[in-house]
């Protein structure tokens, strides 16, 4: 049997990363003052049945295949110190481990891959590794897998994890710090979403308008929003990718882009106007969105006729826009007139 290690992705609300459990801990054998257990060969006579390895002390081989650039033998070996330490406590057996990279007859290899495309019939797995028991028996070598795009720390706790499976523990198993099936991991750094051509996973937006917001005049309403959708997949006078389509949906949750209206505006300090709040996924941690997922768009008191520019303002700032120069020009310090007229042509 597998065992995978899910991502719990962090979820962040206008731009304000989430703050999660604290992570695994990362305590290396010298700084637990715990002793090493004594290195043994067993024999048949005083082999412990309830160790299904047949050995005291297994021998760890490390392939990277997905990163050159990165060496994961110290993190490797924390993580092998760390079960070194504490086997005898979570385990009903103890364990040590020599760490020879290049092992030719290794009892276990861990393997850094660019993904695990499928653990347990489980999809985008941080981590997999077979479950041993004495029960299961085992065939070594026995191979680790963890994805090699994860920070140094997320790495550490994966393979902690990992290696908790070969021990026979499974996601009940203390300690929950390490053996929990999902965790808050964060990658390796990546670029944020307002650095990027397209913040959002594809080109392709769905649009809901909700009834409250026509006003009384749906058709004027979809025609204003259809106005600033139309500009932008024409490309924003160059401002963003030319393969952006849109489309209206009826079902809120189906929409990437939600445009509501509200007698005041809970993402700005004022009663009139206009704001728009992102959501999105911050996997490398670092407090800022590499990912959009959802623009909202609240508008209050605003003229029948500016709601499209309104709108269309909006879809810039999903689109990564920060600095006023970056968004296209019917959108920067338009007057009054110059936002209820034809701002598109």
């Amino acid at each position: 049997m597998w065992r995978p290690l899910l991502v719990a992705a962090l979820l962040v609300l206008s731009g304000c990363a989430t703050t999660g459990p604290e992570l695994a801990d990362s305590t290396t054998a010298a700084e637990s003052g715990g002793d090493a257990p004594t290195d043994r060969a067993l024999t048949p006579e005083d082999a412990d049945p309830s160790n299904p390895w047949g050995d005291s002390n297994l021998t760890v081989a490390v392939n990277n295949t997905a990163n050159d650039s990165r060496n994961f033998h110290p993190l490797v070996e924390t993580a092998l110190d760390f079960w070194a330490n504490n086997s005898t406590e979570y385990v009903p057996y103890s364990v040590g481990y020599d760490l020879e990279p290049n092992a030719s007859d290794p009892d276990i290899v861990v393997r850094f891959v660019e993904r695990i495309d499928s653990c347990a019939n489980v999809t985008d797995a941080a981590g997999c590794a077979p479950f041993v028991t004495a029960e299961s028996g085992v065939s070594p070598p026995v191979s680790v897998e963890v994805a090699e795009s994860y920070s140094n720390e997320s790495t550490l706790l994966i393979l902690k994890h990992e290696l908790g499976h070969t021990l026979g523990l499974n996601h009940s198993a203390e300690p929950q710090s390490v053996m929990s099936p999902t965790s808050q991991l964060t990658t390796l750094p990546r670029p944020n979403a307002t650095e990027r051509d397209l913040p959002w996973d594809d080109s392709n937006f769905t649009v809901y308008v909700a009834d409250e917001t026509a006003d009384g005049d749906a058709d004027r309403l979809r025609e204003q929003v259809g106005r600033a959708l139309d500009y932008y997949a024409g490309g924003a006078n160059g401002t963003v990718p030319a393969n952006v389509t849109a489309e209206f949906v009826t079902n809120r949750t189906d929409a990437d882009v939600v445009v509501n209206a509200s007698e005041e505006l809970s993402c700005r300090e004022a009663e009139t106007g206009s704001c728009g709040e992102v959501r999105g996924t911050d996997p490398d941690g670092d407090g800022a969105l590499e990912q959009y997922d959802e623009l909202h768009v609240t508008l209050s008191d605003v003229d029948p006729d500016a709601v499209g520019w309104h709108v269309g303002y909006w879809l810039g700032y999903g689109f990564g826009f920060e600095d006023e120069s970056e968004w296209p020009e019917p959108f920067r310090n338009a007057t009054d007139d110059e936002r209820q007229g034809e701002w598109w042509e």
